[in-house]
This record gives structure tokens, sequence and C-alpha cells, in this order.
């Protein structure tokens, strides 16, 4: 996967959705189905999932998620798609969440780096997802690989893993402990890691500033919202200097990159895929291995990335979907052989 990723970066971009075969806007839990089949006939590339629900619950939660991500990144698997794996991670030393707001404020990763008091604790959840990811085979009998984006947007303050709640030196401990744990003892080779800080920096200096180093990454990215069109404002020109910054590093140090997170609630405007997106992307000549967006909720009325029948940026997705640079499931190679079939037209 990680051949086929680096050399498809060269020509295409493959396009990727958060959560997009659990829910979407206005349903739930249906099979096989996502908004952006709904709209093209295709699935994404890249299919977003979360291991946010595999600590701080009862057993039988944690186990129900289990068995609901397991058939989610197998049946990917199965159909040739790729997942990328977000971990919301719930403080596991606080009550709360993720958000540094919804915990008690207490700054877990100094408690759960090596040395610190809670850190067979974090052994301990490591172990149950190193344990629940080695379950996950396809229908071949291989286990399946995906991508790992562990602590992204590290260089905000929303995450109680973020720059204003731990020191760069706790920061990298952190990651390069996780990297550690579960590649060298725990065995687990399924994973690519990314690197994914938000948008909080203008060169490359400032973008690696709680980078751990080659040998923990496998990936660099960048979440950002805010240069392509949040709130009604735009910098594509600050955006796409960004990204070159990743796109340039992972080139020079034989890494893979991505636009890891982007997006435009709502979508409101009809021709944000074409003349904003894709004319960008295009127009810049990156090396990305893909771009996504992010979830469609299935409750709110607005709070959704990507198209759903009568929208009105579907004509506009349409030929975004048709456009040669943009790959979606139907359209990817076998992405799991060293020499993966011809790509299909669209």
């Amino acid at each position: 996967m990680y051949q086929n990723l680096h050399k498809l970066s060269k020509q295409h971009i493959l396009f990727g959705h958060q959560h997009a075969m659990e829910y979407g806007h206005g349903w739930t839990g249906d099979e096989n189905r996502s908004d952006v089949k709904s709209v093209t006939d295709s699935h994404p590339a890249v299919i977003g999932v979360d291991f946010y629900g595999l600590s701080g619950s009862p057993a039988d939660k944690i186990a129900a998620e289990e068995n609901r991500l397991k058939k989610n990144i197998e049946a990917t698997y199965n159909r040739g798609g790729v997942t990328t794996v977000s971990w919301h991670f719930s403080n596991p030393i606080s009550a709360g969440g993720f958000y540094w707001k919804d915990s008690i404020s207490l700054p877990a990763v100094r408690y759960i780096i090596p040395g610190g008091t809670q850190h067979e604790k974090y052994k301990g959840i490591l172990q149950s997802i190193g344990r629940f990811v080695k379950t996950i085979r396809g229908s071949d009998g291989k286990l399946v690989p995906m991508i790992f984006r562990p602590f992204h947007e590290m260089d905000g303050d929303w995450f109680w893993w973020g720059k204003a709640h731990c020191s760069r030196e706790e920061f990298i401990s952190l990651w390069k402990f996780t990297v550690s744990y579960l590649r060298d003892s725990l065995q687990v080779h399924q994973f690519i890691y990314a690197f994914s800080p938000d948008n909080n920096f203008k060169n490359e200096e400032e973008f690696l500033a709680r980078y751990p180093g080659d040998a923990w990454v496998d990936m660099v990215g960048m979440d950002n919202y805010g240069d392509w069109g949040r709130d009604g404002k735009y910098d594509i020109p600050s955006g796409m200097k960004k990204l070159r910054i990743v796109s340039d590093y992972a080139i020079k140090v034989g890494k893979l990159a991505a636009f890891t997170e982007t997006g435009l609630e709502s979508i409101p405007n009809d021709h944000w895929w074409t003349n904003v997106l894709l004319e960008s992307l295009k127009e810049a000549r990156l090396q990305l291995s893909y771009v996504l967006v992010w979830r469609n909720d299935a409750t709110s009325p607005t709070h959704y990335y990507a198209p759903f029948p009568g929208h009105t940026s579907v004509p506009d997705f349409l030929q975004f979907y048709k456009d040669p640079y943009t790959l979606f499931e139907k359209q990817l190679p076998c992405m799991y052989q060293l020499t993966g079939k011809k790509r299909k037209g669209k």
C-alpha cells in the first residue's frame, strides 16, 4: 500500500471522507452506503475511521465498538479501498473527553510517557489496541494495513496533547513510545504512521517543531480548514504554501505526504470542489497521497463536508469526481500488490 500510494501521488490524489461508511446526512448504519457513493456511484478511495471508542468505556461497549470497526475496515480492504485511522483519545487520567475543555484539565502527557505515574495504564491501552488490530483480516486471510494518525493537530491547544499542555520533549517522548511499543514490543506491523499538525506554521522549521524524527514517521500531512474557506475566509496562497512545505519535506526524506483533513462545512460555495480545492491542488503539482474531508453528521442539518443527493454542489462534485487527477475507490489499482492492476477508467 505504501509503495502504491507513493506511485499514485506523482499523477493523482485519492479522495477521502471521514466516517463515510458509518453514517451520513440523515442516515446511520446502512450496509455498503456512503453519501459519496450515492452521488458518484463510488465510495471514497480513503475511508476515515476513529479509535475513539477503544478506551475509557465499559468492556462491553469497547467490544461492540471493536466489532463495528473491524467490519468496516475489513469491508474497505475487501473492496480495494484504503483506511485511515484518527484517534480522538479521551483523556486517560481524568474524566472527560479528548478536548482540553472537556477534560478536567489534567496534562495527561507527562503522566503516561515513560517515567510517568500512569505509564502502565497507557501501555495497557496500547496492548488492547494492538490485540484488536491483529484480528483485522481481509477475505484473503491477510492482516489489513491502515494509515494510523495519532495525536493530530498537536500544534493547537484544543486537545489535551496540544502544545499548550505538554512540552516538546514530552510530546516527542509520547510519540516515540507509542510507535516503538506498538511496532517493536507488540509486533504490530499494519500501520503507516502519519504526523499531521494543524496549519499553525509558516516554514519547515515550524512544521517540524514537534516532529519526532524520520525513524518514527512514515507519512507527513496537514489539517487545514481555515485557509480553504472556514468562516467565509479564503487564503489559498497561504494554504498552498503550507502544503508545499509538507510535500517538499516528504520528497526530501522519502516519506508519503497527504492533505490529512480539510473541507468546507455545509459547502455553501457550489463550485468549491473544482474552483477551489481541485484547481489549487492541480496547479501546485504537489505529490500528495490523498485529501480527506471531514464527516457528514447523521442528525445535524448543517454539519457535513461531502455532498449528498440533492445538495446544490452535486454537479460540481461530479466534475471533481470525473477529473483524471482525482481517484475514488472504483478507479484504484490493486493497492495491496506490489504491481497493481491497470487503473480503471472513469
